[in-house]
């Protein structure tokens, strides 16, 4: 389609979820509609654009600064020196979430996400939680793989029905569900205990890193435990989301067997 549509001397981009140009940031923003994450341009100082700035840290909408040359990658519209990606999703505020499963007498399971970058994971790991009943997910606001069309694609529909949460400081969340009476737990190749091996009767938070660094030590610091999935092959660890998948059914295994 080569019709281009003109509000002013913003040009609208081809893909929905994009944003581009100072008056189409304010009007998403004025709006509501749901932010993932908002690109600025590094040397693009101008006052509106720092006002916009300031808005989407009120509210508490993800920040990044990039090179122009990012931002001419992500979209050929004029826009000048800001992106916003629409996200597909509405994300949950953890702490409220947190208050009515309790209330609710639920013995929640959520899921952090730790650098995880890629798309196809975070939507297989989404789908799988869905899958075995999983509560929430807990996806860092930066250093994390996009909340996209894609992702919701490969997660089979996953994202739009379990609740996904934003983190703006992964240590402070894991303080928080800690003192809220949550279990952290650590998954990774290196650890020396098994899963099975691991009591997931009290509510419980999983912690799954990235596949090329593993798990942050800071966020190690504050784990309740560590725990590996046993293998017999040359392979010294799995792809995460087959990995996630294991440990769910571990879950709601040892869940089921206890109410039986």
């Amino acid at each position: 389609m080569n019709k281009k549509f003109h509000t002013g001397k913003q040009k609208m981009t081809k893909n929905p979820l994009v944003v581009a140009g100072i008056h189409a940031m304010e009007e998403a923003l004025s709006s509501g509609k749901t932010l993932s994450k908002v690109f600025f341009q590094r040397d693009a100082g101008n006052e509106k654009i720092r006002l916009l700035e300031k808005t989407c840290r009120q509210q508490n909408i993800p920040v990044v600064f990039v090179p122009k040359e990012k931002l001419n990658r992500i979209s050929r519209a004029n826009h000048q020196g800001i992106i916003g990606m629409l996200s597909p999703i509405d994300f949950h505020n953890l702490e409220n979430l947190t208050q009515q499963l309790f209330e609710e007498g639920k013995n929640p399971v959520f899921v952090l996400f730790d650098r995880i970058t890629d798309v196809r994971n975070v939507g297989a790991i989404a789908r799988s939680a869905y899958f075995f009943g999983i509560h929430a997910l807990i996806l860092p606001a930066k250093e994390s793989a996009a909340i996209n069309d894609e992702a919701v694609k490969t997660s089979a529909g996953a994202l739009l029905k379990v609740p996904v949460c934003l983190s703006f400081n992964l240590v402070q969340t894991l303080k928080f569900l800690k003192n809220s009476g949550f279990q952290i737990i650590a998954a990774h190749e290196k650890a020396e205990k098994n899963v099975a091996e691991t009591d997931f009767s009290l509510p419980t938070v999983i912690i799954l890193g990235s596949e090329n660094e593993g798990i942050q030590m800071q966020l190690l610091a504050h784990v309740s435990g560590e725990v590996s999935i046993p293998g017999m092959g040359e392979f010294d660890s799995l792809n995460v989301s087959v990995a996630a998948g294991i440990i769910f059914y571990e879950i709601i295994q040892q869940r089921n067997s206890k109410l039986s």
